[in-house]
């Protein structure tokens, strides 16, 4: 006997018709965490208010036809089937209430009140649908309310307690039924009765837990009985998720943040800075070893700092005030000649909000006569020590014109010995801070180690370090030359590389060989990728495409263009090449491979082509870190050394010191390389650029080894056509890698945004079953493999060590991932995918407009117009200069044929980007909206 059952046994005519459960499984769980973060106060209070839910609205026009009974009824079952989903959703927001946090609970209660009087509104209108319904002339109307009653009464998907739904629908309609004398509305009656009879049964046995959601919405509590009541709330939750419902009414809960600081800013902290804005500060030096090494690295990343420093390190004050510098006084003045700030932080380091009178003097003035000693330039500034501080203190600095200097990220290098946790510490502290003053201390070795971390990190996500100008801090400006865009920053700290240059070859139209179709268009997409996508300067990609790629011409971009073009030792070089590769015995038996160029005779490839032996000395004697040769062509016989592939723990500090030289191919010797693949490419390119474009960052920290290249690549290529792989280093590698930084999508979706073709998803959805697993982010996270098998540049098999994913990477960096990843599973039509990852990005950083658009474009995409427009609204609140969040706007109310919204939000669009791609769809719309409306002013169709 299923649950429940008993009570509705007293409804009369059980029938076997059924709808299925409800609609939706997810209106609910969106709009909980909207409303906390709407009146919750916090310092995060960033996430939209949600909109309130629309309820099935009364007609608001006479419509030019009335309605048939049959439109009727069909309208009233729909409306009844949206009743009871919301009302499950109820059930599913608030059952385990206990288990919520009290922000939690509060969400919930606000999202629970929207569903509650939207059924209010839902009810109301339906009970005017059955008068309309009743009104209609003939017998009819009777046998269509018997049927809907059939469906309240015994629909097979609903368990007892869904009835109590109906309650309210049910009075109604018993009331209009009761204006009716005619012998089938009496039995009508007497039947609506019978049913209202047994919910009260059921409120009886469920009053418990239904009072509890319920009573809180409106005055008149829903009794209901305890008796398997967790058996429902278990059978709801298979349909409906409190997480989907908030997020289809506009909420994602982020994951837990910890509580803001409650500090007031009364002096310098850096809550003022501008967002992004850092300021490095190192206390209680200076130190005879650690302070330069510090400024090393400072100098290394050119970013400013400034430096506190103990009296009692500078030297000593006599007793008729003369000062007698320290030899340690020669790196402080070091330091203010290359720029650095240098200031106060007391003579002896006492806690100073105990000292008082004299000793306080003493502290505070005689460390500032001995900076004066060494540089009158010394800062003006002023470091309590602990942060620990008196009124007479600060009045003391008043008078002395110095500024005191706290902070708000805290390093605890000085308490914490591990140089990873400190690095660690201070991203998630800046994470949550947004922008502000770190504090470190430049006398310990961990410090030392851990700044490279920090500043490799922080660079990364876009941050810039502010210096004192001698009246506040600002950042510095830029010397010529030394402007550094977002991506560059990010490949800068990603490979400390001073400059990327690319070579990149396609032939098709060879002369005396079988012509290609799709080298020429890959050597095209992969110099895009590089500029577009990668950072590579454009002026510094090389392209050479058919008659372009002769034997001469090659060599020149190598030797002219490279060896002798102005690359430096910390440069990058990436070489690919699409198109013939042959491979020769030579008499020692050994193998020798070849690229093939546009002018090659097969009769003569020995001597005029290109051996990899003299790509191998043209690679070696390449001033660059790092050289990387990608080539979609069949060969072996190289003769390349195996390098290795484990990531070390400090890999991106570690790998700038060594020498890489390596290659991946696309096949072995033997080997036919597909040529046709989708979108006009190689299969291999066509891997490679998906990899390239996000998929190979298999642990997820944003950037792309090549070990982690060959570790998607390899097996990927070998699941889905007759060629395998092969990656190893050249001669002169010192097991240096080479390093693609990620830059994140930036790509607001829309109508004009393009898709993946059919071929081109058949086949991506094949590499995701082959190809090792990206690194997720959050909750969302898939499992990584640990290792992949790869032929080596010999044909021998090797294992490649998948990097783990990477401990620390800040919440911002991980929701910009997760949301590069929506993006490609949208391109491939997997929606629903792309607005799991979509939805993860919100979690971990609820203000990212970029995701709240994209999110609401999937639900576009589904026609789910409703919840489009909420999540297109979210991202208005966020960025209300979107104009793209107008125009999707527009769309999906123009789906819902609310045209005066429609109208709104096109005219906001034209507004902010009247020259805009879509600017003439737009004024076209508006211009037929127009006309509508004149005609129905007027009165005409």
């Amino acid at each position: 006997m299923p649950p429940f059952s008993t009570p509705f046994s007293t409804f009369p005519r059980p029938r076997a018709r059924c709808i299925p459960a409800a609609a939706s499984v997810a209106v609910f769980a969106a709009a909980v965490f909207l409303s906390l973060c709407g009146s919750a106060s916090s310092a995060n209070n960033t996430a939209p208010v949600p909109a309130a839910p629309t309820a099935a609205p009364a007609s608001t026009a006479t419509p030019a036809v009335a309605p048939s009974a049959g439109q009727i009824q069909m309208h009233i079952r729909q409306q009844l089937a949206e009743l009871l989903a919301d009302y499950r959703r109820v059930i599913v927001l608030l059952a385990d209430e206990k288990t919520l946090s009290a922000a939690e609970l509060q969400v919930a209660n606000s999202v629970g009140q929207m569903l509650f009087h939207g059924n209010q509104l839902r009810t109301e209108a339906v009970a005017r649908d059955f008068d309309t319904l009743l009104a209609s002339a003939g017998s009819e109307r009777f046998t269509r309310v018997s049927d809907l009653l059939d469906y309240i009464e015994s629909g097979p998907d609903m368990f007892d307690a869904d009835r109590l739904a109906f309650r309210e629908v049910l009075r109604n309609l018993q009331q209009s039924v009761a204006k009716d004398s005619a012998l089938p509305a009496i039995k009508l009656h007497k039947r609506i009765g019978e049913d209202l009879d047994a919910i009260n049964e059921i409120e009886r046995n469920y009053n418990n837990e239904i009072t509890q959601i319920f009573s809180r919405f409106a005055p008149r509590a829903i009794p209901l009985k305890r008796e398997r009541w967790d058996e429902y709330v278990a059978f709801l939750r298979k349909h409906y998720r409190r997480e989907q419902i908030l997020k289809e009414y506009g909420v994602i809960v982020p994951y837990a943040q910890p509580p803001s600081g409650s500090d007031e800013e009364r002096e310098i902290f850096g809550r003022k800075l501008p967002p992004k804005t850092l300021v490095l500060t190192f206390d209680d030096g200076p130190h005879r070893a650690y302070t330069e090494e510090i400024t090393a690295i400072l100098k290394q990343y050119d970013v400013p700092a400034v430096f506190f420093e103990v009296g009692r390190n500078l030297g000593s004050v006599q007793q008729d005030g003369r000062t007698q510098l320290a030899p340690t006084a020669k790196i402080s003045r070091r330091l203010i000649d290359e720029g650095y700030a240098v200031g106060n932080h007391s003579m002896t380091h006492a806690q100073l909000s105990k000292q008082r009178g004299a000793a306080l003097k003493t502290e505070i003035l005689d460390t500032d006569k001995l900076l004066q000693a060494v540089d009158k330039k010394r800062a003006p500034l002023f470091r309590f020590p602990y942060g620990a501080r008196n009124a007479e203190g600060l009045q003391m600095l008043t008078v002395a014109q110095l500024k005191s200097v706290m902070w708000n990220i805290d390093s605890l290098d000085w308490a914490d010995p591990v140089p990873s946790s400190i690095a660690d510490r201070v991203v998630r502290t800046v994470d949550k801070e947004g922008r502000g003053i770190i504090l470190f201390h430049d006398i310990h070795e961990r410090t030392v180690k851990a700044l490279p971390l920090v500043l490799d990190r922080l660079i990364a996500e876009g941050y810039q370090f502010a210096a004192w100008d001698g009246r506040e801090f600002s950042l510095p400006k830029a010397k010529p030359g030394q402007a550094m865009d977002k991506t560059a920053r990010a490949d800068a700290a990603a490979g400390t590389y001073r400059d990327s240059w690319a070579i990149v070859i396609g032939i098709d139209d060879y002369r005396k060989w079988p012509k290609l179709q799709y080298a020429a268009s890959d050597a095209n997409a992969v110099g895009r990728m590089l500029t577009e996508k990668l950072g590579f300067p454009s002026a510094n990609v090389i392209v050479l495409k058919n008659g372009e790629a002769t034997r001469n011409n090659i060599l020149a971009a190598f030797h002219d263009r490279l060896a002798h073009g102005g690359v430096k030792k910390d440069d990058r070089v990436f070489i690919f090449f699409a198109g013939h590769g042959a491979t020769r015995k030579l008499a020692s038996g050994r193998d020798l491979g070849y690229i093939v160029p546009a002018d090659s005779d097969p009769e003569q490839f020995a001597s005029d082509a290109i051996p990899m032996t003299e790509i191998q000395n043209i690679a070696e004697s390449l001033p660059a870190r790092h050289v990387f040769f990608v080539m979609d062509a069949c060969y072996s016989g190289l003769g390349l050394t195996r390098g290795g592939g484990a990531r070390e723990k400090n890999f991106l500090r570690e790998n700038a010191k060594r020498i890489g030289r390596q290659m991946l191919t696309a096949g072995g010797a033997d080997q036919m390389v597909a040529d046709g693949g989708p979108n006009g490419h190689s299969i291999f390119t066509w891997i490679l650029l998906q990899a390239l474009s996000g998929k190979a960052d298999l642990n997820g920290d944003g950037i792309i080894t090549a070990t982690e290249l060959a570790a998607y690549m390899a097996p990927a290529v070998a699941a889905v056509a007759p060629q395998t792989p092969a990656f190893g280093s050249l001669p002169g590698s010192q097991g240096g890698e080479f390093v693609f930084a990620l830059s994140g999508e930036t790509e607001f979706l829309t109508a004009e945004s393009g898709q993946l073709s059919t071929d081109a998803i058949a086949l991506n959805n094949k590499l995701e079953a082959a190809a090792p697993a990206e690194g997720g982010t959050g909750k969302a996270a898939k499992a990584t493999v640990t290792q992949v098998i790869v032929k080596d540049l010999q044909g021998e098999a090797r294992k490649i060590v998948v990097p783990p994913p990477t401990a620390g990477t800040s919440a911002r960096q991980q929701a910009q991932r997760a949301n590069d990843r929506g993006l490609q599973l949208y391109k491939e039509k997997d929606y629903a995918q792309a607005e799991a990852q979509f939805t993860e990005a919100l979690k971990l950083r609820p203000d990212f407009a970029l995701a709240a658009n994209n999110l609401g474009f999937v639900y576009y995409k589904q026609e789910k117009y409703r919840e489009a427009v909420r999540w297109f609204e979210n991202t208005l609140k966020m960025d209300p200069s979107r104009a793209v969040a107008y125009l999707n706007l527009g769309d999906a109310y123009d789906r819902l044929g609310e045209r005066q919204q429609a109208e709104k939000a096109y005219r906001t669009y034209l507004e902010l980007s009247p020259s805009g791609s879509a600017a003439d769809q737009v004024r076209q719309k508006l211009g037929q909206a127009g006309t509508g409306a004149q005609q129905n002013a007027s009165g005409t169709p």
